[in-house]
């Protein structure tokens, strides 16, 4: 039997990440997205009441959060701001390679750390000549005696000009593709780390991204994750495992530019009525309602998927893939509805429609999410979609 209910326990923590977007994010997010800067005391409040590492297994002093609760909670913070909610969501992409496939002692001194104190962590995967095609990326990592030295760039790294360390993929063997790249733990103080200035983003202004790179950095061979040229498995690992959450933190952008559509809508007058009133706008609005609740649902479905212990990847690409389109065309159309004053940087949708064009770049552009979709209902005997 399906069902759709939430728990009580489920309940409550939608209930708490829904109140700190509405009081402690919305009153700062348009402020932060005309003059970035670093959420400090924002930042403070999310780790003390729990919305930040809540996948952290209790053992490691997190909330052990599964998958479907945390994409409530993503839903909730992305509402509040995608750029703030990427902010406070960054430290589970960092930690889940350590968790995947760290050693107990790394998942102790890193992961354990994150749960102590307010502290960021980022995930460098991300080169400027390897985005989509990971494969290809030119870091390296040259191992001597119990020591790798890396060597190389990585680029739009969430957090990181904040992060105490972070998790960076690396060529082991640079000639064997993605079958030569490793993944390590690096300390943010360690020798030849250098961290570029903040960018300026187009949209989740307020999200911190930057540029990473290592000249002959020094990393001790025991914190490599995992087996040496495994790397590329941990971060599709990942990737598969926190798709989910950024298709929450899509829903949270749709459902937003629904609300102020729809509620614009209902006061704004012409030709004597509310333009609610008028079925070019009544489809427009109906329209974006359908494409909110489908996205939550395939949302909801990956993330059951992965908390059943059940293969995700092909719905964990339906989901990121939809979420990100439909965000997007809520977020345009949104603008729509709002007419000339969409379009003024003074409107919250102009925000919005900003902020969801980034859903469909980050973690997997919608276009690789259809080369994931097509290649998964392509292969023999997986060409069911349920």
């Amino acid at each position: 039997m399906v069902d759709f209910g939430l728990s009580d326990e489920q309940r409550s923590v939608r209930g708490l990440a829904r109140e700190f977007a509405a009081h402690e994010i919305r009153p700062v997010a348009w402020d932060l997205d005309v003059a970035p800067a670093w959420p400090e005391k924002l930042i403070l409040k999310a780790w003390e009441v729990g919305l930040m590492n809540s996948h952290v297994p209790l053992e490691y002093g997190g909330p052990g959060l599964g998958a479907f609760d945390g994409c409530l909670v993503a839903e909730e913070l992305g509402w509040g701001c995608s750029g703030l909610a990427t902010t406070l969501m960054g430290n589970g992409l960092a930690a889940a390679p350590v968790l995947f496939a760290g050693s107990e002692e790394l998942k102790r001194e890193y992961v354990g750390a994150l749960t102590e104190a307010p502290l960021i962590a980022s995930f460098c995967l991300t080169e400027p000549e390897a985005g989509s095609d990971v494969a290809s990326m030119r870091t390296t990592a040259e191992r001597r005696g119990d020591t790798y030295v890396l060597n190389g760039a990585k680029c739009f790294i969430t957090n990181a000009s904040r992060a105490r360390w972070f998790t960076v993929f690396a060529k082991t063997s640079p000639d064997a593709g993605s079958l030569g790249i490793s993944a390590f733990v690096v300390d943010r103080d360690s020798e030849g780390v250098h961290v570029g200035p903040p960018e300026s983003k187009l949209g989740q202004r307020s999200s911190d991204t930057a540029t990473v790179t290592f000249v002959d950095t020094p990393v001790p061979a025991s914190r490599l994750l995992g087996a040496e040229n495994k790397g590329f498995d941990i971060a599709m690992a990942t990737l598969d495992r926190t798709r989910p959450g950024v298709a929450a933190v899509a829903v949270g952008i749709a459902r937003a530019a629904f609300e102020f559509a729809r509620d614009y809508a209902r006061t704004r007058v012409q030709f004597g009525v509310p333009i609610a009133m008028h079925q070019g706008v009544q489809f427009l609005i109906a329209d974006m309602a359908t494409n909110v609740e489908a996205a939550r649902l395939l949302t909801w479905r990956a993330a059951h998927l992965l908390d059943t212990g059940k293969r995700a990847k092909l719905a964990s690409s339906h989901a990121k893939r939809f979420a990100a389109d439909a965000a997007m065309e809520i977020a345009l159309d949104a603008v729509q509805v709002f007419g000339g004053h969409g379009v003024m940087t003074s409107n919250k949708v102009e925000k919005l429609m900003r902020d969801a064009k980034i859903m469909q770049i980050y973690e997997g552009t919608s276009q690789i999410q259809r080369v994931v979709i097509a290649r998964e209902v392509l292969k023999p005997g997986r060409g069911r979609t349920s």
